[in-house]
């Protein structure tokens, strides 16, 4: 992992944040030009919001790619405690594979996966996991599933990883021609999660800040 910077990085948290008050916006009544899958679905339907600014950039990447070609998204923001239950799982079957990994190993390997809770970038907001599909909802090829771990991917999952096969990778290439033109990042351990505003985000684009901190939770629907 020397060539990838990782959520566990300490230079990532030592990223300031100048929260800029960005509402969650739900993608089910604001924008149906955008495709939501329902795999990550929660009761308070919190996977279907992003902040309005990564919305309206996500709305742009959209308008880049070709006729027939639509983002699919499957989760946007994740409360923080989904978040932790999310890490502390993954950590716990790592050390259980690997008994002799020390804690920092153990983050550090599960950082390439499940993002630490306090520089999470679906808690911020700002972060989206997404993928191709065609006018009808089929999903186009891109050489895992979407949240494949590195495990069960063979290390697939990783957005620049070798032997996928050509149309893979040309669908990961227009994937990052129409999110990285709209000002998004990936995260490079995986190939469907980009994001903006965050501290990820900041770091890899040499802003002076974040623009977004961990955000609230939507109220549950009545």
């Amino acid at each position: 992992m020397t060539d990838i910077i990782t959520l566990s990085d300490p230079r990532v948290a030592q990223v300031t944040e100048q929260e800029c008050g960005e509402p969650l916006v739900d993608l089910r009544t604001t924008t149906p030009e955008l495709r939501l899958d329902p795999r990550q679905a929660d009761d308070t339907g919190a996977y279907a919001h992003l902040r309005s600014g990564a919305l309206r950039r996500l709305v742009h990447a959209q308008r880049l790619l070709p006729a027939g070609v639509r983002f699919l998204v499957v989760e946007g923001y994740r409360p923080p405690d989904l978040q932790r239950r999310y890490f502390d799982s993954y950590a716990a079957a790592l050390r259980a594979t690997r008994p002799d990994a020390g804690p920092g190993l153990i983050r550090e390997l599960a950082s390439a996966y499940i993002s630490p809770p306090e520089v999470a970038p679906h808690v911020s907001g700002g972060a989206v996991d997404l993928t191709l599909c065609a006018e009808d909802g089929t999903e186009l090829p891109l050489g895992t599933e979407v949240n494949a771990t590195p495990e069960e991917s063979a290390g697939a999952c990783r957005t620049s990883a070798p032997g996928l096969d050509a149309e893979a990778r040309a669908n990961r290439a227009l994937m990052d021609r129409a999110l990285t033109a709209a000002g998004f990042v990936n995260y490079p351990t995986e190939w469907w999660h980009w994001s903006y505003g965050d501290r990820y985000w900041a770091l890899l684009s040499d802003a002076p800040a974040a623009r977004y901190g961990p955000a609230a939770p939507p109220a549950r629907a009545a």
